[in-house]
């Protein structure tokens, strides 16, 4: 009698700090996407990267509770994720270390060292929030900007009258004019964060079919 009482009761014990855990790792997590929004530097893709992360939390999380739970389902695991590809470009370093935060986050928690994680994850951010993210953004490399346009009758000198004094230095690199579609890179380097909302609104002001791609500079063209 008491053996069954002891059966019964083994699940539900672990169950609780299970459950504990899960929801100090959502809660970390979203600490950690608001303040990757808040403190990135990341110009581009910023929003669709913090989205991902209280995801990619969570999922580590169940992979781990999963793996603890049975040895067998560990090894069909590894098979099984060992067909799968990260096909999504990094732009930035930056990038993968909220990445790792993230799964560092679903990993300790998972795996009941709460106290720990908790500290060693919140140490990191103040590392990067007194350290890491007060640069500005003419500290940073060159940017590539892409421009493209199907008004023929905008020339590139508008362009670079309505982008100048957003700019600190500005190199056109590659020119592509056609009827249809045409298409300036430059390397620029912006004077702040700023910049890329309001060139955005200066280029479709002048042209409404206009786009733009903004990213850090790594390409020698």
């Amino acid at each position: 009698m008491n053996e069954l009482l002891t059966l019964d009761t083994a699940p539900q014990t672990e169950l609780i700090p299970t459950i504990f855990s899960f929801i100090l790792c959502v809660l970390m997590s979203f600490i950690l996407r608001s303040f990757y929004l808040r403190r990135s530097f990341s110009l581009t893709g910023k929003n669709h990267i913090g989205s991902i992360l209280p995801i990619l939390s969570m999922v580590v999380f169940l992979v781990i509770i999963v793996v603890k739970s049975s040895l067998a389902l560990s090894l069909g695991l590894v098979g099984a994720l060992s067909i799968v590809r990260f096909r999504t470009p990094i732009k930035e370093p930056e990038e993968l270390v909220y990445l790792f935060l993230a799964i560092a986050i679903g990993l300790g928690y998972a795996a009941g060292q709460v106290f720990i994680t908790t500290i060693i994850v919140l140490s990191v951010l103040l590392i990067i929030y007194f350290f890491l993210s007060n640069r500005s953004l003419n500290n940073v490399l060159e940017y590539n900007l892409i421009i493209n346009w199907k008004k023929s009758s905008l020339s590139i000198d508008e362009i670079l009258g309505q982008l100048n004094p957003l700019l600190e230095s500005a190199q056109l690199i590659r020119l592509d004019l056609s009827n249809d579609n045409n298409t300036a890179v430059f390397i620029v380097s912006p004077i702040d964060g700023t910049f890329l909302k309001e060139a955005s609104g200066k280029i479709q002001a002048l042209d409404n079919n206009s786009d733009i791609s903004f990213f850090e500079s790594k390409t020698n063209w």
